[in-house]
């Protein structure tokens, strides 16, 4: 009885441990893995095991700030079993990351403030779940390569990069990543810094860029937004420097006063 007590409260309990045989994936891949389960000192009911991915979000709260691990596609692989104590089980899985997926890592480069994981739960009968979050590393895609890449010829410069609750139009996720500029000379004057979010499909992504815009005379700051897509099967004849270009100068037009 005195061991069924601590198990509930999650001493000598279940153990679940993660490995990934595929750590790192493009949007639309797939993550392949297995997990080991061990039996604790008693017997114990498994509602059901699953593998979800997971990314640390920043969540805003009134005038706080804090971050917050957010699960999305998940995926169950069992339902209920016993699990019997000292008894080991082992189940091979694999998840598809969503084409939405932001990335985490570009140019072979890690964003530190940019976690995704595959979290592992056990869910137990009358006692402390168990779960296990493993990092993954979700690359960017050329697409996202040749985009960023073109910011940087243009002279913008990089500041940072994170993962903010919300939804955008067009994605299904609960968060989106905001990429974050500081202004090229040319637009220095009317633009403070620019961010940047992808909505990528299997074929094709929109860009959505936003501008915090400068206040002057006879004219108001502020952000401003706007919207593109592109079409992956265009992406070795696609102008990228000039598309960026065209939308930053639709961007930074200058409306107050006089239109």
């Amino acid at each position: 009885m005195f061991k069924k007590m601590m198990a509930s409260m999650g001493a000598g309990g279940a153990k679940v441990e993660t490995t990934l045989k595929t750590p790192s994936v493009y949007p639309g891949g797939i993550v392949e893995g297995m997990i080991d389960i061990t039996g604790g000192s008693v017997d114990q009911l498994i509602e059901y095991v699953a593998v979800s991915l997971t990314a640390r979000v920043e969540v805003e709260s009134g005038d706080s700030e804090y971050d917050a691990m957010v699960s999305f596609h998940q995926h169950k692989l069992t339902g209920s079993f016993k699990l019997d104590d000292g008894s080991r089980h082992q189940l091979p899985f694999q998840i598809q990351v969503p084409w939405e997926t932001p990335f985490n890592v570009i140019g072979g480069q890690q964003l530190p403030k940019c976690f995704i994981g595959v979290r592992t739960e056990l869910e137990i009968a009358r006692s402390v779940d168990k779960t296990d979050v493993d990092p993954i590393a979700v690359y960017a895609l050329p697409a996202h390569e040749r985009l960023l890449a073109a910011f940087t010829q243009l002279g913008f410069r990089f500041k940072g990069a994170d993962f903010e609750q919300g939804k955008v139009t067009g994605s299904t996720l609960p968060f989106y990543q905001e990429i974050e500029f500081y202004s090229a000379p040319q637009f220095a004057s009317s633009v403070k810094e620019l961010e940047v979010t992808f909505i990528t499909r299997n074929t094709s992504m929109d860009v959505i860029l936003e501008v915090d815009k400068k206040g002057g005379f006879a004219s108001s700051g502020g952000d401003q937004m706007s919207r593109f897509s592109v079409d992956f099967a265009q992406l070795d004849h696609f102008d990228w420097a000039g598309a960026l270009n065209h939308h930053m100068a639709q961007l930074t037009q200058r409306r107050g006063l006089f239109g």
